[in-house]
């Protein structure tokens, strides 16, 4: 929504080449936070960092992000509301014409107040991140006792206020068997958006929480089916290949009930698949410029160079945006140009952003002929 209240246009975002200009910034505009989450991307710390990008600077990020064709803008962290300025960052971004959410941590900072002045500044939607639906589970996930209760109440403060809901759940061995519960929750909650993402094993996570390739694939099936009888939407973040599970029941002719990567129309989804460096950026607090928060590959600094150009014109994103480069099963997979699997989760795991994802189970026709070949 616009600052004033009124419906923001963004059918610019689904009228862009993902080579020029991202779908999707996420500035991470803190590492501070006040919960010891066991899977954090950003081994958050518990004061600000002192070579955080300044307030004259983020003005500068949001106008260099506005140029890029008015990309959808995430604030997160670490915790936002750690920094007293978020809010006029909101604002601005709003002021620049970008569509503004935020990701904070579920502490004793969100509060009606908070919440309210960041929908009065322009927020379009907020979303907290619940892993469990019971205190044991979520607690245990976020490394805090009273985080799921805090949880909870962030999301009655946003269902009074009346904020768009979205949930975000990372799907790990210690919550694959509650996710039907969490999805109760969702839904009780009357949430616009069920994001789910699957553990990438950088920062505070670990390779042996992850599920399965198997389990994952299992996992998205169940997805498919919650997007036919829930009733909110539900998309991936880390599992490009959710689109393939997608497109293989559509052969098939069925349908979901929400919206999804190929729809139509404007929102806050993309009409095509992102991924690592295509169709998203991501800043770091100090500045940094990242393919994805989960892909800690540097292309380069917003004080040295523009934001666009490292975008743009940096090796790193080029070859994100190749799929020409994939290799193993990823390379000759069909899907490739509409899935193209996790390049955060290839790096974390292989050590090369362009090797196969290794939750996917997938198994390519092309990729049967070369290991019997392989064999021979």
């Amino acid at each position: 929504m616009n600052a004033g209240g009124g419906p923001a246009d963004r059918t610019h975002l689904f009228q862009r080449d993902f080579a020029v200009n991202p779908f999707i910034a996420i500035w991470e505009v803190t590492r501070a936070c006040q919960l010891h989450c066991l899977h954090c991307r950003a081994k958050a710390q518990r004061h600000r960092h002192p070579l955080e990008l300044t307030t004259e600077e983020g003005f500068r990020l949001i106008d260099q992000i506005a140029e890029m064709d008015r990309p959808l803008l995430v604030f997160t962290g670490g915790d936002p509301l750690e920094r007293e300025d978020l809010f006029d960052f909101i604002r601005y971004g709003r002021e620049r014409g970008l569509e503004v959410a935020m990701t904070p941590s579920a502490t004793p900072r969100v509060t009606r107040e908070a919440l309210a002045r960041a929908q009065e500044a322009g927020l379009a939607r907020c979303a907290f991140s619940l892993d469990g639906s019971t205190p044991e589970v979520h607690d245990h996930f976020r490394g805090t006792r009273g985080s799921y209760e805090l949880t909870i109440r962030a999301l009655e403060m946003l269902r009074d206020i009346g904020m768009p809901i979205q949930v975000n759940t990372t799907v790990s061995r210690y919550n694959l068997t509650d996710l039907s519960r969490i999805a109760d929750v969702v839904e009780s909650f009357g949430a616009t958006l069920w994001s789910v993402f699957f553990l990438v094993p950088t920062g505070r996570a670990r390779a042996q929480d992850m599920i399965s390739a198997e389990e994952a694939e299992q996992v998205m099936e169940w997805l498919w089916e919650q997007s036919r009888s829930r009733t909110f939407d539900i998309k991936t973040t880390a599992a490009p290949h959710y689109r393939r599970v997608v497109l293989q029941h559509r052969a098939r002719g069925e349908r979901g009930r929400g919206r999804d990567f190929q729809a139509a129309g404007p929102g806050l989804r993309a009409p095509r698949g992102v991924n690592d460096g295509n169709g998203f950026v991501f800043i770091s607090h100090t500045g940094d410029v990242y393919p994805s928060g989960f892909l800690p590959i540097v292309a380069g600094n917003v004080r040295q160079r523009p934001l666009a150009e490292l975008y743009r014109d940096s090796p790193v994103f080029r070859e994100l945006r190749d799929p020409a480069l994939l290799k193993g099963k990823c390379g000759v997979c069909e899907f490739k140009t509409i899935c193209g699997g996790s390049r955060a989760r290839a790096w974390a795991v292989t050590g090369d952003a362009l090797e196969s994802d290794p939750a996917c189970a997938y198994i390519p026709s092309g990729w049967q002929g070369e290991a019997r070949r392989s064999h021979a």
